[in-house]
């Protein structure tokens, strides 16, 4: 039986870090010819998905593999912000590697709890937009403490402008499709 559910469990890992990136690479496509500067991120949704849906142990796993695509993606695709999230560029170190994993593994944990305190619509919509906000509050504390030099010491202005727009973009973004996708694969898991 517990054979099983290991096999389950690879085969649900598998599915959703196929979805993750698709949405990875559709998304970078796509906001590559958005007209606004608001471009979310939206890799993390399957993982908050994931987290409700299949517990912490399997959101967490995913959350890890959505660190590795943003430690790929920096590490291949050169951007101003790319030492953020990977050692292997210039400036960037060994906390490059704790910005990468640490958040992303937490929104597979985070939401997990907050919908099994609140296991209603309600609390969908909290755990979809707490699992988004996890991301943002930890990537951005990670920043703050471990590149604190970004934008020459200004790095008020960097986190002022991520936290107001695409950080609500995306806990809404979040928050919304939870809600929509969770009854479904409730569903589905029956």
């Amino acid at each position: 039986m517990k054979k099983k559910r290991k096999s389950s469990d690879i085969a649900i890992i598998a599915i959703f870090f196929a979805i993750m990136v698709v949405i990875h690479l559709l998304s970078n496509m796509i906001f590559n010819l958005w007209p606004v500067p608001i471009k979310p991120t939206i890799v993390h949704i399957p993982v908050i998905i994931a987290s409700i849906a299949y517990g912490p142990r399997i959101g967490a796993t995913l959350g890890g593999l959505m660190g590795l695509i943003s430690l790929i993606h920096n590490s291949l695709i050169l951007l101003p912000t790319s030492y953020l999230f990977s050692p292997f560029v210039e400036h960037g170190n060994f906390n490059s590697l704790i910005i990468a994993f640490v958040p992303r593994i937490l929104i597979g944990v985070f939401p997990y709890f907050v919908y099994n305190l609140l296991p209603n619509r309600f609390g969908l919509l909290l755990a979809g937009a707490v699992g988004s906000a996890v991301n943002t509050l930890f990537v951005l504390t990670g920043i703050f403490v471990f590149f604190s030099s970004v934008y020459g010491g200004n790095i008020q202005a960097m986190l002022a402008g991520v936290i107001s727009a695409n950080s609500i973009a995306e806990m809404i973004i979040s928050a919304v499709l939870t809600v929509i996708i969770i009854p479904r694969i409730a569903i589905v898991k029956k």
